[in-house]
């Protein structure tokens, strides 16, 4: 007994050392209680993944996670969902969608009280008030708030696609790309907008539109507390506080926030169009440019206003439109002190004060403040007319003379007279008959002083003078 002592005393001190050594590496092996616990934990540290899939080759620290795992392969869903018959590869799946139905979300941030049907999505949402993105890319060291975005963005490296359409054989890099894509062969939209009745082929996008009438802004700015529907438009903002431009064009150099914005400005140094129209065979580089243009000739416009109704062909152009239902204004001119509701917007009013024109016309060189004048320029020199009327067929250069022409058809006449109620189909119809009632004669004959309210009156008497028939 004697003898034995002293081995159960070197045991115990050697056990102290091994836990003294666990919490240098680790403080949360203190939290842990149990043996088991603090072994599989520590494996997270060491990287150790003893068992394998004979299938993929992925690697688990523990048996049941490789159970869990070979599920995928053959697609066997034991634990199935009694009100809606739904499928789960474990019961802890099962457990979280079930409070899909209950409704029940035991899980609350302390932040903005949003809650959550599992642990796992609190943990993830958290993140985005910490900013803290603990998964990086061991190929281009991009950080992700969650390890499944992560394993999502390593297949653009690798090139792997394991998410096949069964219907025309299409592969995607993750399930949420190939479930839109399987609706498009069926056209089944099954959410549909309890308020105006609009129909959606996913739930989160069902969710996002139900914003746009409540206007619930969840996700804000941990810098200056601006509020945003959505996590894509937080995160486009958090950038604008910092100067940061993570990723640059190994061409020109230029530096982008986003890496989607790099991709888009790529294209611009090469002259390939792989998108064209069926209507009319003009060429695209982007699938997205192609979708918008298409619009021209449907007339379609999928991006409505929640507080008038009123419809765009584009969503950026919708974003424009929301700002007129606010008096908000928060980029002022320096030079005049006008205010502008976007910064783009900001700028391209600068130009006018500097009379900087920097996109200028390859044909004749003519320069203009903004591209997008530039590009109505050019069907000067192209004769290209893309806007054509539903009813009788015409073509137009521009947009603005396709909705004038559209009212011929539908004796729309949006502008009213104030002082008569008469309505006219334009602007400058409209501003023409107001001088009726006000009698106001801006054209002045410069040899005997007579006023017109017309040019075209001014021009027929200008005749009188010049001896011309009138």
């Amino acid at each position: 007994l004697e003898q034995e002592e002293p081995q159960h005393q070197e045991y115990k001190e050697e056990e102290k050392d091994e836990k003294q050594k666990r919490n240098e590496i680790c403080q949360k092996t203190k939290q842990l209680k149990s043996t088991a616990g603090i072994i599989y934990h520590m494996k997270v540290h060491s990287g150790e993944k003893p068992f394998s899939c004979g299938t993929c080759g992925k690697s688990f620290i523990i048996k049941c996670n490789l159970v869990s795992h070979m599920t995928v392969h053959t697609d066997e869903r034991p634990f199935s969902c009694e009100t809606c018959g739904k499928g789960f590869r474990s019961k802890s799946q099962l457990v979280v969608h079930m409070r899909s139905h209950t409704g029940e979300k035991p899980f609350s941030c302390t932040s903005c009280e949003k809650r959550f049907t599992s642990k796992e999505n609190l943990t993830d949402h958290m993140r985005i008030h910490t900013g803290q993105k603990p998964f990086s890319c061991g190929t281009c060291g991009k950080r992700f708030y969650r390890q499944c975005s992560l394993t999502c963005h390593m297949r653009i490296h690798t090139g792997e696609m394991p998410f096949k359409c069964t219907s025309c054989g299409k592969s995607f890099r993750n399930r949420s790309g190939l479930y839109p894509h399987m609706m498009t062969h069926a056209n089944e939209k099954p959410y549909s907008c309890g308020t105006c009745g609009k129909r959606f082929r996913q739930k989160g996008t069902l969710t996002s539109h139900m914003r746009t009438h409540t206007d619930e802004r969840p996700f804000s700015c941990g810098t200056c507390g601006k509020r945003y529907k959505n996590r894509n438009s937080l995160i486009g903002h958090i950038q604008t506080h910092t100067s940061e431009k993570l990723f640059s064009c190994g061409t020109c150099g230029k530096g982008f926030r986003q890496k989607e914005y790099l991709t888009s400005h790529m294209l611009t140094h090469t002259s390939e169009k792989l998108f064209s129209c069926g209507t009319c065979g003009k060429r695209f580089r982007q699938k997205g440019t192609l979708t918008s243009h298409m619009r021209t000739h449907t007339d379609e416009r999928p991006f409505s206003c929640g507080t008038c109704g009123k419809s765009y062909k584009n969503r950026n152009s919708l974003i424009g439109h929301m700002w007129t239902h606010t008096s908000e204004k928060p980029f002022s001119c320096g030079t005049c002190g006008k205010g502008f509701h976007k910064k783009g917007h900001l700028n391209d009013h600068m130009r006018t004060h500097t009379d900087e024109r920097p996109f200028s016309c390859g044909t004749c060189g003519k320069g203009f403040h903004q591209k997008n004048i530039l590009t109505s320029h050019m069907r000067i020199h192209t004769d290209e007319k893309a806007f054509s009327c539903g009813f009788c067929g015409k073509r137009f250069r521009w947009q603005s003379n396709l909705t004038g022409h559209m009212r011929i058809h539908t004796d729309e006449k949006p502008f009213l007279c104030g002082t008569c109620g008469k309505g006219f189909r334009c602007q400058s119809s409209l501003t023409v008959h107001m001088k009726t009632h006000t009698d106001q004669k801006p054209f002045l004959c410069g040899t005997c002083g007579k006023s017109f309210r017309w040019q075209s009156s001014l021009t027929g008497h200008m005749k009188t003078h010049t001896g011309g028939s009138e």
